[in-house]
């Protein structure tokens, strides 16, 4: 491996590891933002069941009550807060599984089945930590040794074409 190739490998392992050791930053901001969004929906599920109790009828009766309306409203308001429910139970859930797992897997557990209006604003809000922890330090160090390969493959890739290329060029001509 030449001299260029070996800067180019380490450049490409700095790079990966650079943007890999991020992997447990942008689960813990993940994390933090679907705290928010479950707090928010359960104020919203939490209503809806005290109201429903209040005439007598648990979460199942009320939605089957907005599901049975001849109303469209309000049986599209059902099928709404049915969705709300829903997404409040798979967050807590996601919560649940990201506080459990250990903090190098956390990144894949996020991935797994993320949601995607929390991802998508965690994405557009995430703002790059300094990786001080273990999991940091692992995440950086797959992205370093990933980076690396990646370049290495590409560099026997290109002189492989170049010297097909070259071999071809060389072939005397009658």
């Amino acid at each position: 491996m030449g001299q260029i190739a070996r800067i180019i490998a380490l450049v490409a392992g700095l790079a990966g590891g650079t943007v890999f050791s991020q992997a447990p930053e942008f689960a813990q901001q993940y994390r933090q933002r679907i705290g928010g969004a479950i707090d928010e929906l359960r104020v919203i599920v939490e209503d809806f069941n005290r109201q429903a109790a209040q005439h007598q009828l648990d979460r199942e009766q009320a939605l089957n009550a907005y599901a049975q309306s001849s109303d469209d409203f309000l049986r599209d308001r059902g099928v709404s807060m049915q969705s709300t429910i829903t997404r409040y139970e798979r967050l807590q859930s996601q919560q649940l599984k990201l506080g459990a797992a250990a903090p190098v897997a956390k990144p894949f557990v996020l991935l797994r089945n993320a949601d995607d209006v929390v991802f998508a604003n965690t994405w557009r809000d995430f703002v790059p930590g300094v990786p001080m922890s273990f999991a940091g330090l692992f995440w950086g160090a797959i992205g370093f040794v990933g980076g690396s390969v990646v370049a290495a493959l590409l560099g026997l890739g290109a002189r492989r074409i170049i010297r097909r290329r070259g071999a071809y060029r060389q072939v005397p001509r009658a």
